[in-house]
């Protein structure tokens, strides 16, 4: 199984959408446990990376390197 690799602040495109309807979240904390925040609702989740990293399609880093 490969490591996804992602920093704070990178925008992960997930597979299925939040309830909210939007698909994007950005990464607030990482560790073990993953905090993402919904860009759609503004709801933030913690959720195990290996959860987490199987939802994912696409990361994609920030264009002007802020958070």
């Amino acid at each position: 199984m490969n490591v996804i690799r992602f920093d704070v602040g990178d925008i992960l495109e997930m597979k299925k959408n939040h309830p909210c309807g939007d698909n994007r979240m950005r990464v607030e904390r990482v560790g073990s446990d993953i905090r993402v925040i919904c860009l759609g609702c503004g709801r933030d989740v913690t959720v195990p990376r290996i959860k987490l990293e199987k939802g994912i399609k696409k990361v994609t880093k920030p264009e002007n390197g802020l958070l």
